[in-house]
């Protein structure tokens, strides 16, 4: 499998010295999705490696100290490039510079992958639910191109909830091209299931996740068993107030948070990027 973005031809010097302990990588791809979204992808140094819903640390060389935020990485372990799905925040200490980034420039990361959102730290069981709002879907787009996901489960359920429709571009454009690609496809078949909803347009306006998940109209959508701790597990990605509704609504029926030295029936995210 390989990635099908162009490299560019050059990558202009950075204004200051790169930190010991980091990778200095070129911008290959920027994708704008909506005034607030935008996805890019850099080069992938050689020696790097990480776990499928693991991030990382980026930054820009634009600062003798330069600011670093939690990035998931978006692409999966097999990708030949790094990929990442971001919010644009106009007084960010990053991404008021980052989302103004272009195919060439540099980004800085460094060097050690971490995150609770592996297959590590979760038990065996049948089917997954990754749970996700807005950029929060980024460590799952990594997640549902692993071939590891769908040998380890036999049903993947990944839902995205934003504000608005247009805010569901990349999950969508995600899902589709993954069910497309060659190889796979081959591990996918029928086993991932997407559910998109917006908080502010169509049927799911008003309605968060948690809402859907308590009133049951997100087992109703997708004709699937309301949850199960003993054959289902989790995975949450979102802002802090998804994180500890939907946390305490799994743990009230009887799921366990897991880690990578305690595996349980559902784990979160707590990194975010600003």
């Amino acid at each position: 499998m390989s990635s099908l973005a162009q490299q560019p031809e050059h990558s202009p010097e950075p204004a200051f010295p790169i930190p010991a302990g980091v990778f200095a990588e070129t911008v290959t791809k920027v994708t704008h999705y909506t005034d607030s979204l935008f996805a890019f992808r850099i080069t992938r140094p050689q020696s790097f490696r990480f776990r499928s819903g693991e991030f990382v640390m980026i930054g820009l060389p634009n600062a003798a100290k330069p600011v670093y935020r939690a990035y998931s990485i978006a692409s999966p372990a097999w990708d030949e490039e790094l990929e990442f799905f971001s919010i644009k925040v106009a007084n960010g200490p990053l991404t008021e510079h980052l989302q103004k980034i272009q195919v060439g420039d540099t980004v800085l990361m460094r060097k050690k992958p971490t995150g609770t959102l592996v297959h590590d730290a979760l038990k065996p069981g049948k089917r997954l639910f990754l749970f996700s709002t807005g950029t929060g879907i980024a460590p799952f787009a990594s997640v549902i191109r692993d071939p590891e996901t769908y040998e380890k489960f036999d049903q993947v359920i990944l839902t995205q909830t934003c504000r608005g429709n247009a805010e569901l571009a990349y999950g969508r454009e995600l899902v589709e091209t993954s069910k497309a690609d060659e190889l796979m496809s081959e591990f996918i078949g029928d086993k991932l299931i997407f559910h998109a909803s917006a908080t502010r347009d169509g049927e799911t306006r008003g309605h968060r996740i948690t809402t859907l998940i308590e009133n049951g109209k997100l087992f109703e959508d997708l004709a699937i068993a309301p949850l199960n701790p003993e054959t289902d597990r989790a995975m949450i990605c979102g802002s802090m107030a998804m994180l500890k509704d939907t946390e305490a609504l799994l743990e009230a029926r009887g799921f366990e948070e897991g880690a990578n030295n305690k595996p349980g029936t559902f784990v979160v995210e707590r990194a975010f990027v600003d």
